[in-house]
């Protein structure tokens, strides 16, 4: 079975030095937990009390999740991601202290669910910065405040905006004071001040050391950073935060050399990936290794490769790479059955394999 190694004290240090970072600037912040998918080895092993004491919050887009979460910490708070599905409501009052919003029928809604279960929800409004995601036009927000802000058993705590997900549009100084402008509106409309303006994820981490964040932005978002070291923007390294965090090796199952193109008709009855395939070497041979996982578990494009070899192909679980004539420099045998294959990975990488049941997990 491949492996995903998983250093935990790694993951730590870097949300113990975040957390200090982000005390430092006089901003809030809350670790985004979905990359482990509400994993219990997760919480006991890298959740541990002298972790979270400096966080804020921890936020997931999975209520189930958010769940286990509460299971183990109850007084920990908690933010749900993913503005709330209607059929949901009932959950995101038992186990999200906070939600981030946009409609206003699901506000409503969740306004019924926290009266009838006599607690007051916290809401954070999103607002649409370009990003094409989730948040409300800029324009309507004065608006959307006076429908939602007078909601007996809802507080509007805040509201916040999501750059870099989808679309990967870089945040800005002049972005986020779309947020500062906002907030100060609703001050002046509704005599409100609002506690958290949410404009910060992992990917606008260097407009802090570039003083490119406005003053009204207290309150970020941090998943990427915490547990792959790195900003999104261009993938460097922050601050010097472990990088080297997850390893994932998966074990060659089969080693033989064969035509380098497949023969005969090919049809569209496949239901996998074939990634290379050079017709101008149709005669010669190569050695494929075929490995062992699949597309259920993880995009080859997320990967990258310790060594130099090429993607031929994927199914649903197993990948085939090109070895060449599966020879060293020293004109020894490279691979055989039974080695590991090293890949590097990026979030989306991490993401998925820690969420296939088919891909062994070890804490270390």
């Amino acid at each position: 079975m491949a492996e995903l190694i998983i250093h935990s004290e790694k993951i730590k240090e870097n949300i113990k030095f975040l957390s200090h970072y982000f005390e430092a600037h006089n901003i809030e912040w809350s670790l985004v937990t979905k990359v482990f998918s509400g994993d219990n080895t997760f919480i006991k092993t890298i959740l541990t009390k002298d972790v979270i004491e400096k966080i804020k919050s921890v936020s997931d887009s999975k209520l189930s999740s958010l769940k286990t979460l509460k299971a183990v910490y109850p007084n920990l708070e908690t933010i749900y991601i993913n503005p709330p599905a209607l059929a949901h409501v009932d959950d995101v009052i038992d186990y999200a202290d906070i939600s981030l919003n946009t409609s206003i029928s699901t506000i409503e809604a969740l306004n019924a669910s926290a009266k009838q279960k006599n607690r007051i929800h916290k809401i954070i409004i999103m607002i649409e910065l370009g990003e094409l995601r989730e948040g409300i036009n800029n324009e309507d927000v004065v608006a959307f405040y006076q429908s939602v802000f007078n909601l007996s058993h809802i507080e509007v705590v805040g509201i916040g905006s999501n750059l870099g997900c989808m679309f990967g549009i870089e945040p800005s100084y002049n972005k986020l004071e779309q947020l500062s402008y906002s907030k100060a509106l609703i001050a002046s409309k509704f005599n409100k001040n609002l506690k958290l303006i949410s404009g910060g994820t992992s990917i606008t981490l260097p407009l802090i050391e570039d003083n490119l964040v406005p003053k009204d932005i207290n309150h970020f978002r941090i998943g990427e950073a915490a547990f792959l070291g790195v900003c999104p923007l261009e993938g460097q390294q922050f601050k010097g935060l472990h990088k080297d965090t997850f390893e994932f090796y998966a074990n060659i199952i089969e080693l033989i050399e064969k035509n380098v193109v497949p023969g005969d008709v090919i049809t569209d009855s496949n239901n996998g990936q074939a990634i290379h395939n050079d017709s101008n070497r149709s005669t010669l041979k190569s050695y494929k290794a075929i490995l062992d996982f699949g597309l259920l578990d993880v995009d080859k494009n997320d990967l990258g490769a310790e060594d130099n070899f090429l993607f031929v192909g994927a199914t649903s679980d197993m990948v085939v790479i090109d070895v060449g004539d599966n020879k060293t420099e020293a004109n020894t045998i490279k691979y055989k059955v039974g080695d590991k294959i090293k890949f590097r990975l990026n979030y989306m990488a991490v993401a998925r394999l820690l969420s296939s049941k088919f891909i062994h997990k070890v804490y270390v």
